[in-house]
């Protein structure tokens, strides 16, 4: 089997990876003004960074919200589409090792894709995710540049904008420790300064997208959690989603290549589609 590409093509922003003998390939993300112009900027780049051939390319497989606008093949090479959340789903086991877990793709908003096996299926979403992140910080920060949100969260105290357990009772709720959050931004002063309003955004994201997830499993015996997704990058999910651990006895995984997931399962579809047709 020669080289399988898999491109996750969003609206501004591309990625795209390749598969070969079960093996990730130097993964690689584009961003331009438009989708056709990422999606093709992303492709020769790919190719050209990893002295790939077009003979050597066997299957083009393109997935993503950017896909849509994709009606012709890539270059004259066979290409097809392959459904978001079912790449989801292939991309998250595939890195994580995990085929009993919600995959929880933290994109402009956030789906939860329930994974048993073989049986992958979309189970919902919130529209709580990268897209609030940056809107948020837009209106009250005055950029919408995620890394320099996060830089800033770094520099802030959250304990200035959240209220906690502790802060509205004496003593510890059951299941509920002192410090636990109470209420987003329900201390949040009007004055108060863009660092711990930074902290106080990413916080209340990444929370109420971990407690969803974990609302999401409940009826079923799912203890694993694998994220990802761009958000997944954020240095704040080291602080965030180890607390909703220990609150919820569950497990969150963020695998290496995170932020490529659903491109490498766009390829991985594929892999699966050739597999099952041998198997017929």
């Amino acid at each position: 089997m020669g080289i399988v590409i898999g491109i996750d093509v969003g609206i501004s922003t591309t990625k795209i990876v390749g598969i070969k003998n079960g093996k990730v390939s130097a993964p690689i993300r584009i961003t331009a003004a438009d989708p056709i112009t990422s999606l093709y900027g992303a492709f020769g780049k790919y190719l050209h960074d990893n002295d790939i051939d077009l003979k050597d390319v066997e299957q083009v497989m393109l997935t993503g919200v950017g896909a849509a606008y994709i009606d012709q093949s890539i270059y004259g090479l066979p290409t097809d589409k392959s459904q978001e959340f079912i790449a989801d789903g292939l991309g998250a086991r595939f890195e994580s090792k995990l085929d009993h877990t919600i995959v929880v793709s933290m994109g402009t908003g956030t789906s939860f894709v329930l994974c048993n096996g073989e049986d992958m299926r979309h189970i919902g979403g919130i529209g709580v995710g990268g897209g609030t992140l940056a809107g948020l910080a837009r209106l009250m920060l005055n950029t919408s540049d995620i890394k320099q949100v996060a830089a800033m969260a770094k520099q802030g105290n959250v304990r200035n904008i959240d209220l906690t357990i502790g802060d509205i009772s004496a003593q510890p709720l059951p299941g509920l420790p002192m410090d636990t959050t109470a209420s987003n931004f329900a201390r949040a002063q009007s004055d108060a300064k863009k660092e711990d309003i930074a902290a106080g955004i990413i916080k209340m994201v990444l929370q109420s997208i971990g407690s969803a997830a974990w609302l999401a499993s409940l009826g079923s015996d799912i203890r694993d959690f694998v994220l990802i997704g761009n958000l997944s990058l954020l240095p704040q999910c080291k602080e965030v989603f180890p607390a909703l651990e220990k609150l919820y006895d569950i497990r969150f995984h963020i695998p290496k290549y995170s932020q490529y997931c659903t491109a490498i399962g766009a390829a991985l579809d594929y892999v699966q589609r050739q597999q099952d047709l041998k198997k017929a």
